[in-house]
């Protein structure tokens, strides 16, 4: 078991890495800021990444206060459920009322990878690759379906 303070250090080294690790990713090399995250010029929607013992996870998220607006945005990117599933195989994952550890509702659209541990420095590089390449296809089908949506 790590202390209070090992895991915070542990979690610095993970995303110090994970920032390494894209700075030497092709597609993220001509870009000014890595990921679009917080900057998405959608109110309410932001993008996260999630990265704990149970795995690593790609988020686009809406998170509007007003649980009717926020619905009614998740609405609108269940409308473009096909095309932005395209660069998905296996499809994403649809949870209108996901409930956050604060115990905030949000909705949700997101991939994971389950069976790699944040604790096991041997799995980062999985999480790494996973996490920066979802991301981007997930950024790819994102502003695809804001142009229908604005």
């Amino acid at each position: 078991m790590y202390s209070r303070e090992e895991l915070k250090q542990l979690k610095k080294e993970f995303w110090e890495g994970f920032g390494i690790y894209c700075s030497h990713v092709p597609a993220l090399k001509r870009r000014k800021s890595k990921f679009m995250l917080y900057n998405t010029k959608m109110k309410g929607v932001e993008m996260k990444f999630d990265a704990t013992r149970k795995g690593a996870t790609v988020i686009l998220e809406i998170n509007l206060s007003n649980a009717k607006q926020r619905l009614e945005k998740y609405e609108q990117f269940v409308l473009h459920k096909a095309t932005m599933e395209k660069q998905f195989p296996d499809g994403l994952i649809w949870d209108p009322a996901f409930i956050r550890e604060c115990g905030t509702e949000v909705s949700r659209i997101y991939i994971e990878k389950n069976g790699i541990d944040l604790h096991r420095r041997i799995q980062w590089m999985e999480f790494y690759q996973f996490m920066s390449s979802e991301m981007l296809k997930l950024e790819k089908a994102f502003k695809v379906v804001k142009e229908t949506m604005e």
